[in-house]
């Protein structure tokens, strides 16, 4: 996947699941995300995961288990992240393989990136490319 520089990013998309366990099985078997954490709550909910992937990071839990960002999240819709991987072709392999729902196959663009985009389980549009601007320090 993309350089792992270590660090800790500054932006974290969050996203909540009705099945929090089976969203890190797809984002991890499929997509290649690194499971860091996860606290589940005495009842089996993910109260929070953190994935990884390259030098980035997404958290992760269940809804409807209650909290001020539960509640400000009720009734979000689907969100889409898009995360840079150094072999498209191969990533997308790998999400076929583990029957990923794929919106749009690798596609070269007249940006220069090279990109996917396929659906998780609950809806959620992840894009996967080559495509990363540097960002001045």
């Amino acid at each position: 996947m993309a350089g792992t520089s270590g660090g800790r990013p500054s932006i974290y998309p969050t996203l909540l699941y009705a099945d929090a366990k089976a969203a890190i099985r797809q984002l991890t078997e499929a997509f290649g995300f690194t499971e860091l954490s996860v606290y589940e709550g005495e009842d089996g909910s993910v109260m929070h995961a953190e994935l990884t992937q390259g030098n980035g990071a997404v958290m992760v839990g269940t809804k409807g288990r209650g909290g001020v960002f539960d509640a400000a999240m009720k009734g979000s819709g689907s969100t889409g992240v898009y995360v840079v991987v150094d072999d498209v072709d191969a990533h997308h392999r790998r999400a076929v393989d583990h029957g990923a729902e794929v919106l749009m196959p690798p596609t070269d663009q007249d940006y220069g990136s090279r990109d996917y985009m396929a659906r998780d389980l609950e809806g959620n549009v992840w894009s996967f490319g080559t495509y990363a601007p540097e960002i001045a320090a």
